[in-house]
Formats: C-alpha cells, structure tokens, sequence
C-alpha cells in the first residue's frame, strides 16, 4: 500500500454565481502527498512528494470507467470547470470535458493531474527541500516523461485502479499517455494522442534551447537560487514564452489576427528607430510573454523542456519504434492538425506505421484545421466528434450507461 495522506482545501461559498452548462462546476484540487521515496530515470532519489489532482464524476462500483488526463508544458490538474479559490479560472481543457462533452462525466471519472517539477502544486523546483529547509531550486532532480508516469501510477494506486479506461493528453501530454502503454501497458486500455510525437526533432530542440538560454541569460536568474533573492528572471521568461508562443500558432492565424497592422504607424510614413512595441504581433507576443513571466516559475520552464527533448522510447531499441512498441496492450486513436508545424501530422503518421507494424488496434484522424499547434485545445467540431465518438466505443465496451446529454461543442 503506497504511504499517501490528502488534503483538500474548503470550498468557498460560490451558490450565487451561476454555473454554465455542461460545466462539471466548482472544483476545489487535493493535495496527495506520497511518502515513499520516487527513484527517477536520472538515479536520483525524490524522498516524498506531492501531487496536486483534481477529478470529475464518479468512479463506478467496478473502478473501470477511470481517465487520465495529462497535461502540456504550462497547463495544470485544473482541467475543467471552474477553480472555487479563483473563479475567473476554467479548466484549460473545458470544452473537451465534463457532462455530455467529448469525455463525458456523467459515464467517466477523469483525473487531472499536475506532473512533479511544475509549479501549480505538485513538489517542484518552489517547494522546500526537506533537507535543507530552502526550496529546491537548481538543485531539483533531473525529470523524464517516465518519471511522471511512474508518479501517476502510485496516484492510480491510492484510487484503487488497476486500469485506466484511457489515458489521454496533447501534446507533452500526448507523450505522456504514450510512455503510460509503453511503461504500464497492462494499466491502459486506450491511449489517446493528439497533437504529439515519440520524440521531438531537432528543430523542436534548437527551440527549446533558445528559450532555455533566454532564462539562463537573465541576470536575475542567479544560477536558479532567484527564490532567495526576492527576484524573478522576467525577461528570460517572457522571451521564452514569446518563442514557445510563436510555434504554436500557425502562420494562417497570426495573418489573420495580426497581418502587418501597426499600433502607431510613424508620421508621415518614416520608420521608428526605439525598436518599441509597433505592430500589432509584437504587442501580442509581449502581452502573452508578461503574462506568462507572472505565474510560470523559470526553473519548471527548464525541467519540462529538458523532459520533452529526453522523451524518445526508441532510444533503448536502436532507434526502431516499433520494438519500442512491441508490449503495448492499448487500443489507440491519433490525432494530429494539417497546420501544426511543432507537431506535425508525419510524426503521428509515423507513430501509427510503428503500432500498425505491431498488428496494434489503431485510429487516426488528420484534421484540416487554421490554427496550429493550438488546435488540441480549441473546439474544433470535427476534432470533438471524433473523440466523442471514440470514447462512445470505450463506454460501450465497459458496458457503461448511454450518453444522456449533448451539451458543449457539440450542442
């Protein structure tokens, strides 16, 4: 039995304002502490931890109508509904789950969960180092996309299951459920990864090292110990998140939004020489690198990046995915985006060829769609029927109630 203890915050008194439909509604996170120690991929050992994790419906008599979602770079375990301590903030997956939407909790109990290294919760880089009384900083363990899914696995201990019915994410998510079939293929019934890939090119590297040299760089960075000093690397991680932001739109959308529009054209036509803030896609790339500076922590930013470059279950087999895929047990459903230059549709092509190699019970869907890498998390009709429809088949399997509501997207 995994040493764990709970606790879950009061929710605050929110009877007087209303809650949307096909909204799971005011949802408060409990915080999971796991006493046993975690040996990482690195080798280094995490001697307890904390899991911040929120859920959805109910789990049923039989434990079987369990899903896990994992979550990209900089989103959390606050997948849906509304955050009772801050209720301007929706889940970041709303539109995809909750009563009679694509993962529908009325039949499933979903399990949002934030990954160890972040920073909304869960031990990270900010919590205190049990050994030294200061937080981790720097000094945090090296992380693998294994290491989360080895976290998660003691999570599904503590509820009692054995298997999830899915384990889905986009995205690092995405990563995330494919290590889950790869690493606990008995425990996943279906995997499903959207707008993802078994490993990242060298292109999506050379990214995230221009953003992690933005962090590094900053003078406030201090070596990682900014805690310390009172002090935050602002402009390294709003440079990072300006970069990261770029690839993740499409050039069809940042033409449409922005095009060559200027905030304040020069007089008579000239040129600005103060390199200030003139068209319309730089305050933008601004306004989102700011906002991002003030509720990202630096060092997560360089774990979670560090995480997705590792990421390549191919690695240990010779480079040959489809050795590395030869034990998994999981139905699976693809989806990629035409637009999405990050994650572009020939990786999940490639992922497919690798299970169908394996005789695997394989889905794909490749959706035309303007907006990029960002399409997993917009409602895109097409997309959420497809995945509705999946998880249809999935509840008719576990003999499941039929879906009862029609809400969201797909209203």
């Amino acid at each position: 039995m995994t040493d764990t203890s709970v606790s879950v915050p009061p929710i605050p008194d929110t009877t007087l304002v209303p809650i949307p439909t096909g909204s799971v509604g005011y949802v408060s996170a409990a915080f999971i502490e796991f006493n046993e120690p975690l040996v990482l991929s690195s080798g280094q050992i995490l001697p307890s931890y904390t899991l911040a994790v929120e859920t959805y419906g109910s789990l049923n008599a039989e434990r079987s109508n369990a899903v896990l979602v994992c979550h990209a770079l900089n989103a959390s375990h606050h997948v849906a509904g509304i955050d009772a301590s801050q209720p301007d903030s929706i889940g970041w997956w709303d539109n995809m789950v909750g009563p009679g939407k694509a993962v529908d909790t009325d039949r499933f109990f979903v399990i949002g969960v934030n990954n160890i290294g972040s920073c909304f919760g869960s031990t990270g880089p900010v919590t205190i180092n049990p050994e030294t009384g200061q937080p981790w900083g720097a000094s945090f363990p090296l992380l693998t996309v294994e290491d989360w899914v080895h976290a998660q696995a003691r999570l599904a201990d503590c509820f009692e299951i054995a298997k999830f019915a899915a384990v889905m994410g986009g995205s690092l998510g995405g990563m995330q459920a494919l290590s889950w079939a790869i690493t606990c293929p008995e425990r996943v019934g279906d995997c499903i990864v959207i707008a993802s890939t078994a490993r990242l090119s060298a292109q999506n590297i050379a990214f995230n090292e221009v953003a992690r040299r933005a962090i590094i760089t900053d003078p406030d960075f201090r070596g990682g110990d900014y805690y310390q000093y009172g002090v935050v690397p602002t402009h390294g991680l709003t440079v990072a998140r300006m970069v990261g932001h770029i690839t993740y739109q499409s050039d069809e959308v940042m033409a449409e939004k922005f095009g060559r529009t200027q905030r304040s054209p020069a007089p008579g036509g000239n040129f600005h020489y103060n390199y200030d803030v003139e068209f319309e896609v730089e305050s933008y790339l601004r306004y989102q690198g700011e906002k991002f500076s003030r509720y990202f922590d630096a060092n997560t930013y360089l774990l979670l990046t560090r995480a997705l470059d590792y990421f390549d279950p191919a690695r240990d087999h010779g480079g040959d995915l489809a050795r590395a895929l030869r034990d998994v047990q999981a139905r699976f459903l693809l989806v990629s985006f035409t637009t999405d230059w990050r994650f572009a549709p020939e990786h999940s092509r490639e992922l497919v060829r690798a299970l169908l190699k394996n005789k695997c019970d394989v889905s794909y869907a490749e959706i035309d769609a303007p907006h990029g890498h960002d399409a997993f998390l917009l409602g895109d009709r097409r997309y959420h029927a497809i995945v509705q429809g999946y998880y249809d088949q999935i509840a008719m399997r576990l003999g499941l109630p039929a879906r009862e509501r029609t809400t969201g997207v797909l209203a």
